[in-house]
């Protein structure tokens, strides 16, 4: 029995709900495994244009699963180690997905979980979601989702709430920056749905290259280089066949290619 659910509709709108809701979805290595396999998947799937993350049940996802960890624990020190990197590798698979992601949060969202909804490029959660580092509590550290948590809330409200394991409401998160929008729970999937129509009218390529630039931003100075690298990089989109094509259809006040896929499959 899979640990996900996953289906594609006729946009490229792929959407991947964890199922396991007796446990609040949370995570194991059969579902870690199954995670990896369909975030390749979908990063190599050329119908796929956005990825939707949410959870099934009661909670979003509560992280790591205490009864796994503790099996784990016991093992050797490689086998435990290597049971952490592939959950690292998620987080990145996630993280690096050359499309955009949205994640929906429904309910709770610990551990393992919040570094779900860090790694993604937009989270919109429901006014009755909250979250939680709570690792401290039980004796661990939000290790491998903690560079990922840390970007998104900053070293600052890091340090507290990895100490802490306070939980957060959905209000918090938002000001955090965890969360982009918060919305109440009936109204969660029309402005999920909302998000989804935006992503929709970019260029599959453009959007690709503009999230791996944010990664090139944060790291570097501005400075000559980074300023001839951007150059370079506006000059060859600009001449790509989404450029060419964006611009033409602007003048001719059409919709580009991309945007009329989208318009015919709706």
């Amino acid at each position: 029995m899979s640990l996900l659910r996953s289906s594609l509709d006729s946009r490229g709108v792929a959407t991947l709900t964890l199922a396991r809701p007796e446990r609040r979805n949370a995570l194991d290595h059969a579902m870690v495994v199954e995670l990896i396999a369909a975030l390749e998947s979908a990063a190599n799937d050329s119908q796929t244009r956005i990825l939707l993350l949410a959870g099934d049940g009661p909670a979003f996802c509560a992280g790591g699963d205490i009864e796994w960890m503790k099996r784990v624990a016991a093992d050797t020190p490689r086998a435990n180690e290597e049971d952490a990197l592939l959950l690292a590798r998620a987080m990145r698979a996630l993280d690096t997905l050359p499309k955009p992601t949205l994640t929906r949060i429904h309910g709770p969202a610990y551990g393992g979980g919040v570094g779900l909804v860090a790694c993604c490029d937009i989270a919109v959660a429901s006014d009755a979601a909250s979250f939680c580092l709570s690792e401290a509590r039980i004796g661990l550290t939000p290790s491998v989702i903690g560079p990922y948590v840390q970007r998104a809330i900053g070293a600052r409200q890091a340090r507290r709430y990895f100490l802490s394991a306070e939980t957060i409401s959905a209000t918090q998160a938002r000001a955090l920056g965890l969360v982009h929008e918060i919305a109440p729970a009936t109204e969660l999937d029309a402005r999920v749905a909302r998000i989804v129509d935006a992503l929709l009218a970019g260029a599959p390529g453009a959007q690709a290259e503009a999230k791996a630039s944010v990664a090139l931003f944060a790291e570097r100075p501005i400075d000559e280089a980074l300023m001839r690298e951007t150059a370079q990089r506006i000059s060859a989109r600009r001449a790509s066949a989404e450029g060419k094509e964006g611009l033409a259809a602007f003048l001719e006040k059409r919709a580009p290619y991309w945007r009329r896929d989208r318009d015919d499959a709706s």
